[in-house]
């Protein structure tokens, strides 16, 4: 015997996926809400049941906004989907869902991607997401006249709206007070976040000028007298390393190696920009770092690469990740896995001395001064053990799951200082390039990552944690100096005073500047207080 569809309205539906998507996908949001509570009190029950019933009512009066008979199923399929999917990230990474994650997700490369899709992921997108989905098309859905369906549909919204307030009014000052404290809490809302970050994000790129168009130092020339003998500059852009995995920093583990035995000034006190690439890396660029943070300011304007070309130094960026992020448009820029090549690169994966490779040859066909950019892969999550040679496996058992959650602690972290281990390696090898190029040049080297990383502490995992909240492993990142002799005495520097004044806290707001100071680059958007070099220079210029 055939079982009958049920007949069911459209602001029914509504209401069902809505039950459904605050009691099956939101389990972050509602750990987080009413941790530390009394469940043997009637209280916390009764807050509980208040914030459900509120939270439904907005969600049937929004989506009946929109929802006719003709889209709701799909409305409410893109919902539902969207809402299993966040659950997922959510609940095993403790992920908050802003408009910066956003876009870190629109930015996303298939080959980051996919070491984020696993079994475990399809099989609770099945239940979660799929199978809710497809259910919505099993009832059908009755037909009204449009002026009583106009009627019915004002008269649902009038009450949701009503029953959005009168439930929250009892408990209003317990919710206030829990949302001013813990504010991050409307990221996990879920799937209103993610609603709230595309409007956002939509809105604000109608607004947003073309990416690097407004000139940023204009004035920008080479200072008279400057040196002369042309200045190889080498910056390096670290990925999700974090200080306090880093030995020169103090920790247990010899996870520098090859810096402890050469020459290099360290910075232990640096604070990043954000907490993920897509925010960090305009941002340690830009003349307005997180002092100043505009998020589409900062896209909109150049960087001082743009201000260093426009002065006469060469510029290219390398890159072994996902891209400039705007920073270099315009400007010389190499993506490694296609000059390497699928041999060298399988699938478009490859170690990141792949980035030295033909440095050589470029500083030969260098006309004056260069700054390269290395753009690392470095310790990108989740597959730590992904981002290094077999040789450089020495921390072990070492994770090598995607899903984390599938390793103890120690296990990735074992994997993690193992990223960190290669990334010391190269650097070894850059600075001996370097020192290699004496000859013809003045060398230096800056390595700076761009954000940090989370490794279980807390229950957080990876990054991208709202910067208001973030801990500071995510926002306290590693940045390491190696300057030549003839770069040391070309400029004036006093070493001795360098090591000291390292030992003093710094930011990525200071790169901008210490960039245009280190080419003697002299213009009305430098800042001679945010040069790190400038207090040691003597004389200073």
């Amino acid at each position: 015997m055939r079982m009958q569809r049920p007949t069911l309205h459209t602001e029914t539906l509504v209401l069902i996926c809505a039950v459904y998507l605050l009691a099956a996908c939101n389990l972050p949001f509602w750990r987080a809400a009413l941790a530390g509570r009394d469940w043997a009190s009637a209280g916390t029950w009764g807050f509980a049941l208040a914030m459900f019933g509120s939270f439904t009512a907005a969600y049937v009066a929004f989506t009946c906004l929109f929802a006719t008979r003709r889209t709701v199923r799909p409305l409410l399929a893109v919902l539902v989907l969207t809402a299993a999917a966040l659950a997922y990230y959510m609940d095993r990474y403790a992920i908050y869902f802003d408009r910066s994650m956003l876009r870190n997700v629109l930015v996303t490369q298939w080959s980051e991607a996919r070491e984020l899709l696993g079994l475990r992921f399809i099989l609770h997108m099945a239940l979660f997401g799929v199978l809710p989905a497809a259910l919505l098309w099993w009832p059908m859905l009755a037909r009204r006249s449009l002026g009583r369906a106009a009627v019915v549909r004002v008269a649902w919204i009038a009450v949701a709206v009503l029953l959005t307030v009168a439930c929250m009014l009892p408990v209003f000052a317990d919710f206030a007070s829990l949302m001013r404290n813990q504010r991050q809490l409307r990221f996990l809302l879920n799937p209103g976040n993610a609603v709230a970050a595309g409007v956002a994000e939509a809105w604000g790129s109608g607004q947003r000028v073309a990416p690097a168009s407004i000139p940023v130092g204009a004035d920008a020339r080479l200072a008279a007298g400057a040196r002369q003998r042309p200045t190889l500059f080498v910056l390096v852009v670290g990925e999700t390393a974090r200080a306090q995995n880093f030995s020169l920093d103090g920790y247990a583990r010899p996870t520098n190696p090859e810096l402890a035995r050469r020459n290099v000034v360290n910075f232990p006190h640096v604070t990043a920009c954000g907490t993920s690439t897509e925010v960090s890396l305009p941002c340690m660029f830009s003349p307005f770092g997180r002092r100043d943070y505009d998020a589409d300011k900062i896209a909109s304007h150049q960087s001082v690469l743009h201000v260093l070309h426009r002065a006469g130094v060469e510029v290219l960026w390398r890159d072994n990740q996902s891209g400039c992020k705007g920073v270099c448009s315009g400007l010389e820029e190499q993506d490694m896995a296609q000059v390497a090549g699928p041999v060298v690169c399988p699938g478009g994966a490859c170690f990141d001395e792949v980035l030295l490779q033909g440095l050589q040859e470029r500083a030969a066909q260098a006309r004056g001064n260069l700054l390269v950019v290395l753009h690392q892969l470095g310790s990108h999550g989740p597959a730590y053990d992904r981002r290094y040679p077999a040789p450089f496996r020495r921390f072990t058992p070492a994770c090598g799951h995607d899903d984390l959650r599938q390793c103890s602690q120690a296990e990735i972290v074992n994997a993690y200082d193992n990223t960190l281990l290669y990334t010391d390696h190269v650097l070894g090898r850059l600075i001996d390039f370097l020192a290699g190029q004496e000859e013809r040049f003045d060398t230096a080297m800056l390595y700076v990552s761009d954000h940090g990383e989370s490794l279980g502490e807390a229950g957080l995992y990876l990054h991208g944690v709202p910067y208001a909240i973030a801990p500071d492993v995510q926002t306290h990142v590693p940045m390491v100096a190696w300057l030549s002799p003839s770069f040391v005495r070309d400029t004036g520097l006093d070493e001795g005073c360098l090591r000291a004044h390292a030992t003093q806290p710094a930011s990525h707001d200071n790169l901008f500047h210490s960039l245009l100071g280190a080419f003697d680059v002299r213009t009305k958007a430098y800042d001679p207080g945010m040069d790190l070099l400038r207090p040691c220079r003597h004389p200073a210029s």
